[in-house]
């Protein structure tokens, strides 16, 4: 079905832009360090934190696994030279099959994850060198959907792209100038050869948009959405895949003790004090 998702690429660039800025300074910093993968996301975010901060005070890391595709390196690099940021490679393949030695059997997801969350922890690692915050590359779609790592990818001090669907991420980027062979590619978290999103999700980036857009900020009812077109199966499945992944998008669940309790009762902004 064709939804068309309003994307203002002129003032959500601005927005943006002005919102890295004014999040990483309230902290008291200037810097980030964003995982560059050579995707439209990360690439994306990277040129997005390069307009607001200045090239020289975004760190871009490449950190790829031995089976990782040659050419996420190269879309990676092309990034790199299109924004003039700093960059550095990590290979993580030592760390990643010193691990799995002890777990032989681990099948790909488990090993997937687990170099999410190593990337992760570099990233932070060097935030703290580097007195920088890490900056996120998850888009809305992805939340909603909860296909992402759990303190890997879904890990960030400021995310500027998580109320962005992926079709408005491909517009943006490429009113941005995120290379055209970035933008362009079938998106792929590059976890295993041949690995792809929608081939994993079972369906695309443009069918799940539309229905995501209209179920979540239009509020459409079930019956509405099915009046709409979208097949009962997708709708049925989309649904709980949202609501199975709502852990992935909060805090952990604290076990209420006292009056006021960490996030339910003691709630203030994030530059609360400030």
């Amino acid at each position: 079905m064709a939804v068309q998702i309003p994307t203002n690429v002129t003032l959500v660039r601005q927005i943006l832009v002005s919102f890295i800025r004014n999040e990483v300074e309230k902290v008291g910093l200037r810097r980030v360090v964003v995982g560059l993968s050579g995707g439209v996301d990360s690439s994306l975010s990277a040129l997005l934190a390069a307009e607001s901060l200045g090239p020289d005070n975004v760190l871009g890391i490449m950190m790829p696994y031995k089976t990782s595709s040659p050419e996420s390196r190269e879309h990676a690099e092309l990034v790199v030279r299109k924004s003039s940021i700093r960059s550095l490679t990590i290979d993580i393949s030592p760390q990643i099959d010193a691990y799995f030695e002890r777990f032989p059997d681990a099948d790909q997801r488990r090993r997937g994850n687990k170099m999410a969350r190593e990337r992760m922890t570099i990233l932070y690692d060097h935030s703290a060198r580097w007195d920088a915050l890490v900056l996120g590359t998850s888009n809305k779609t992805e939340l909603l959907l909860g296909y992402g790592t759990l303190y890997g990818d879904m890990a960030s001090a400021v995310n500027p792209l998580g109320d962005l669907y992926k079709t408005q991420v491909w517009a943006l980027a490429e009113a941005v100038g995120v290379p055209e062979v970035v933008v362009q590619k079938k998106p792929s978290a590059d976890l295993w050869e041949g690995q792809t999103d929608e081939g994993e999700l079972g369906f695309s980036y443009r069918d799940v948009d539309a229905l995501l857009y209209l179920m979540v900020d239009e509020r459409y009812s079930r019956p509405e959405l099915i009046a709409a077109g979208f097949p009962e199966r997708f709708v049925d499945e989309v649904t709980l895949r949202i609501m199975n992944s709502q852990f992935k998008r909060r805090l952990p669940v604290i076990a209420k003790i006292s009056q006021r309790t960490i996030d339910r009762d003691f709630r203030y902004a994030r530059d609360w004090g400030k």
